[in-house]
């Protein structure tokens, strides 16, 4: 599966950390560093389109904690994969500290806008938690919140218009009630790290940096 090399002024934007990069549909994973984002050149202001085909934009969440994931919804394996643990992870935070959950807005934008309409979404952020808001734009606008974010993306195997996986890096992002980044959230497959990739990672993450 075709992956995307990272150029030396994406690295600059959030050395000494790593994105890990992946093709949606196989191949290996690449492990990220796990760190503190703070003062990383990573978010922007940004409006797009959610689920319900209402205009949304970034400091619609002012005041809350982001937890920002980028895939599309065609992606055969890893894209659901992560989200369910991310969902699974945010569930039991909800359960364990309900007041801090209140917090924490789950937030799923595609890097595939042309086949992720607003009712595409709708049924896929459905499937793993009403609390999971899902974002489209135009592909301008897309492309401009994945460079804003640090995102790298692009067809993959196309075999046709409509036909066609779309590689990406999986970097999800925590950024605090100020819109500003904070941390790496774990979703990588288990490593050598104890535990790392499951949910129980992903909620000790929310547990650590959520107040």
């Amino acid at each position: 599966m075709a992956g995307f090399a990272m150029n030396k002024a994406l690295i600059s934007l959030v050395s000494p950390l790593l994105l890990a990069l992946s093709a949606c549909g196989g191949g290996d994973q690449s492990s990220f560093e796990q760190g503190a984002l703070a003062g990383a050149s990573i978010g922007a202001p940004f409006t797009l389109t959610d689920q319900d085909g209402k205009r949304v934009a970034w400091d619609s969440f002012k005041g809350k904690y982001r937890l920002v994931y980028f895939g599309y919804t065609y992606c055969p394996d890893v894209c659901p994969v992560d989200l369910q643990r991310i969902m699974q992870a945010y569930g039991k935070f909800e359960k364990d500290s309900p007041d801090r959950a209140a917090k924490l807005q789950p937030i799923f934008i595609t890097v595939d806008p042309e086949r992720d309409t607003p009712p595409v979404l709708k049924n896929y952020v459905a499937a793993f938690s009403p609390r999971l808001i899902g974002l489209t734009g135009t592909p301008d606008e897309i492309a401009k919140v994945a460079k804003d974010f640090v995102v790298i993306y692009g067809k993959a195997d196309e075999k046709g218009a409509n036909d066609y996986l779309v590689s990406h890096s999986r970097t999800p992002y925590l950024f605090g009630p100020d819109g500003q980044p904070i941390a790496l959230v774990p979703v990588d497959d288990p490593g050598t790290k104890e535990d790392e990739g499951s949910p129980d990672a992903v909620l000790a993450a929310l547990d650590h940096w959520v107040k």
